[in-house]
Order: C-alpha cells, then structure tokens, then sequence
C-alpha cells in the first residue's frame, strides 16, 4: 500500500511538472517538461554518467572522512569530562561559520581538486553525526553500566560492549541525517570552483540556458542521495536487530 502511494504521488507530480509547462506558457529554458528531462538523461547518458560517479566519489570520500571524525570526537568528549570542555566548543563553533563563505577559503587553500570539495561536505555532515552519537553514549542505561561493573569488565569492554550497542539508534540516526547532507556539501563545493561532478554540470548548464541538462543533473543527484539513504536503513535494520 505504501509503495503504490509513493508511485501514485510521483506520476501525479510528474503530471502536475508536465501540464505546468505545457499549458500554462513556461518557456522550456525555465522549467522543462518531464518529457525534455527523460531526454536529457538519455542522450546525455554518458555526461552525466562521468559526473555522477566524480560527484558519487567525493560524497563517499567526505562521508568516510565526515564519519571518522564525528564518531572520534564523539567517543573523545562521552569518554572524558575534560575533552568534552576542550572540544565541544570548537565543534559547535565550527558550524557557526557559514559554509557558503567558508566554501571559497577552502578552494583557495586546497585547491580546484577533490580535496576542498570532500572537506566541505565534511564539515557539514559531521556536527549532527558528532551530537547525535554523543548523546547516545552519554544515554546508556545505568542499569546495563551497573551490571557490567558487577562483571569486572574493563572500561575499554565496557565501552564496547555495553555503550556503544545502546548509541547504536542514535549512531544511525545521526549517519542518516550525514548521507543527506553529503550530497549537499558536495554540491557546494562544486559551485564554488571545480572541472567535474553534477554540481559543476549544473553550472555549465545553467550558464548555456540548457536547463533540461540542470533537472537531470538534480535528479541523479537526488537518486544518489535516495540510495545512500537506503543503503543506511539497511545496515541499521541488520546491525540494530544483532545488536538487540
């Protein structure tokens, strides 16, 4: 039932995109019909293809760089009251800057390349992965901690074993939350300065008026973000239910 809702939706906004344009005097240059986007994506298929899979890597690349560091400081400030002063100022201040007037610094100091571009999503994706395990970790039952202690486990067991499964649900959330905000901080990083990815073909595509080129562009970066979202519901159904 669900998914026929899902299905019945999409083809009702396709409908409502292709009457839009049709019939209500839009030129094509500012919203095309469904049926000029499915061409774009179909003669364009290698183009896009190419730019896809640059923008796929750099959303990989920031996630495993986003997620290393939110879990690190995560663990550092739930493990230690004298880290979790030190450092979580900085993390929260570290999302007071606006990306978009840190976008153009990073660029300039790493350079056109894919480096810039994956620190950007990085530090988007990072701060609610980073809060969102912290609580979990700070969340154990004191019920599960006491009897652990009862067993004579050592911290470092503790941890593994009784801490870290109850942030589980947090954790996921948090990496849920991440793989839909990688695609955004890459697309950023893309805008300011860049030679390839779907952010870039965008660009070069909105400059030449081919805006059939720009919503296929969006689409695939949509579908990539749908699919890194279902990859983590996956894992959280597979990991949540051992864990349990």
């Amino acid at each position: 039932m669900k998914k026929l809702c899902s299905a019945i939706y999409l083809i009702a906004v396709l409908l409502g995109a292709w009457l839009l344009a049709r019939h209500n005097g839009v030129p094509d240059f500012l919203l095309p019909a469904p049926q000029a986007v499915l061409d774009a994506l179909w003669h364009k298929r290698q183009l896009l293809w190419h730019h896809a899979l640059f923008t796929l890597a750099e959303i990989v690349l920031a996630l495993l760089l986003g997620v290393g560091g939110g879990v690190g400081l995560a663990v550092l400030m739930a493990s230690s009251a004298v880290m979790r002063r030190l450092l979580f100022p900085l993390v929260t201040a570290s999302q007071a800057i606006p990306v978009f007037a840190l976008a153009p610094l990073l660029v300039l100091w790493l350079g056109f390349g894919v480096a810039s571009k994956v620190v950007v999503a990085a530090l988007i994706l990072f701060f609610p992965l980073c809060l969102s395990l912290f609580d979990g970790l700070c969340r154990t039952p004191g019920g599960w901690l006491e009897l652990a202690q009862t067993l004579h486990r050592s911290r470092w067991r503790l941890f593994w074993h009784v801490r870290w499964p109850a942030a589980l649900p947090h954790f996921f959330s948090g990496l849920q939350m991440a793989v839909v905000l990688a695609p955004i901080g890459v697309v950023i990083g893309e805008w300011v300065g860049a030679s390839e990815g779907l952010g870039y073909l965008m660009m070069q595509s909105n400059a030449r008026l081919e805006t059939a080129t720009s919503f296929a562009s969006l689409l695939l970066l949509l579908t990539l973000a749908l699919l890194l979202s279902g990859c983590v519901a996956l894992l959280r159904k597979k990991f949540l239910w051992h864990s349990s």
